[in-house]
């Protein structure tokens, strides 16, 4: 290997190492945990760490734009050296879909049943208004004994009940989870998305691919969550496409968790990808580059 290579080889295993997607992944907990406390603090005069969340994610933000800035500044010096072919910008997208390590029960804690839910059934009553599907009785909505809910996996099942189109399965899948799992789908899709996008339109995700990404998917989305309020998902395609989002009031912290997850089942769909290529350890799909959304 001449030195040229060599300096080739190592500047991609740097592109790679860089953390862009657990960098996104965080910067979208912090975002639900933003809209979470937005929604809380409507009953109260205290901000309650609004304003700290919001900095914390506007550092995220700063920080996932530079990675994305060193990684194409790689894959530029990279061209000029005549060593194109380096790994793709969002080579770890999959960082929110592995399942999170539980720490390890003690001894008086093994046989325990996990706690009750402390903000009653909000998450139930938000899904039902966004899916029209009623919960289903006590004894369907309760999880398999001995199974831990997890939210990579439940993003596969939203994206299963999407390539099915059954509405009534979808709804069943969301009202099954807490309200824990089920806002951890923001996190979870959010590199997802963008990788599907860019898919889908055959190169990274511009701000004047918003109205074709909004052609490409709004259709579904609302025949699936006709309870969503337009803003919500007008919001997650101008993040996809990095375009300014519109100042809108605080939205429902479900909304965007639900409305997400249901998009990434909508992109695999329109690129006829199964949602088990959604799981961490599955071959990497083929990036068909020209496709029209």
């Amino acid at each position: 290997m001449s030195l040229l290579e060599e300096l080739g080889a190592q500047l991609r295993a740097t592109s790679e190492e860089l953390p862009t997607g657990l960098v996104s992944v965080a910067m979208e907990r912090l975002r639900s945990a933003a809209d979470l406390l937005n929604w809380v603090r409507q009953t109260s005069v205290d901000p309650m760490g609004v304003p700290q969340l919001g900095n914390a994610t506007e550092h995220a933000e700063h920080a996932a734009a530079a990675l994305r800035l060193a990684q194409d500044a790689i894959a530029a010096y990279l061209a000029v050296l005549g060593l194109a072919g380096g790994p793709p910008a969002d080579s770890d997208y999959k960082a929110g879909l592995k399942p999170e390590e539980a720490p390890a029960p003690g001894p008086a804690d093994e046989h325990q049943p996990p706690p009750p839910e402390k903000l009653g059934k909000w998450w139930q009553e938000r899904v039902a208004a966004l899916t029209g599907e009623a919960p289903p009785p006590p004894q369907e909505n309760a999880a398999a004994p001995g199974r831990s809910a997890d939210t990579a996996e439940l993003l596969r099942q939203v994206a299963a009940g999407v390539r099915s189109g059954d509405r009534a399965r979808l709804g069943r899948d969301l009202h099954r989870v807490n309200a824990a799992t089920g806002l951890g789908l923001s996190a979870a899709s959010n590199p997802v998305l963008h990788r599907l996008a860019g898919d889908l339109l055959g190169h990274e995700p511009r701000p004047e691919d918003l109205q074709r990404l909004r052609t490409a998917a709004s259709g579904r989305v609302k025949s699936l969550l006709p309870g969503t309020p337009p803003a919500v998902l007008d919001t997650l395609l101008a993040r996809i496409c990095r375009a300014p989002t519109k100042a809108e009031a605080p939205a429902h912290p479900a909304d965007s968790a639900v409305t997400a997850s249901v998009l990434t089942g909508v992109l695999l769909a329109r690129l006829g990808r199964d949602p088990a290529t959604l799981h961490p350890d599955a071959p990497e799909p083929l990036r068909h580059r020209g496709a029209d959304a």
